[in-house]
């Protein structure tokens, strides 16, 4: 989630599209995406920085053929551990996910 990091992954030729796209090609039906090192944001564990990346992996995951629908998004800190295990204090904005599912209204 830090600045220039997650735009060199979702830039054309980026590790975070490339991922994407192999997962969709091997037939992965499920995407739980998590936002990592919100630590680094500015500031630190920013909800609009989330919500920036949420909205334009969304929109490539589309564009391959995911329903962004039915993907989870979850900010994280592998550093500090925030929301690894347990709710983080540091993003009390994140009330969990809510996907899709067949079937659902």
């Amino acid at each position: 989630a830090g600045t220039g990091e997650f735009e060199a992954g979702i830039s054309k030729n980026g590790q975070t599209r490339e991922h994407a796209l192999l997962a969709y090609t091997l037939g992965v039906k499920q995407l739980i995406v998590g936002v990592n090192k919100m630590d680094t944001t500015e500031p630190p564990f920013s909800q609009s920085r989330f919500e920036e990346i949420q909205k334009e992996v969304s929109a490539y995951v589309k564009k391959i053929g995911y329903n962004p629908a039915t993907v989870a998004f979850v900010p994280i800190s592998g550093w500090n551990g925030d929301n690894m295990l347990e709710p983080s204090t540091n993003m009390n904005w994140f009330k969990g996910w809510s996907i899709e599912r067949k079937g659902q209204k």
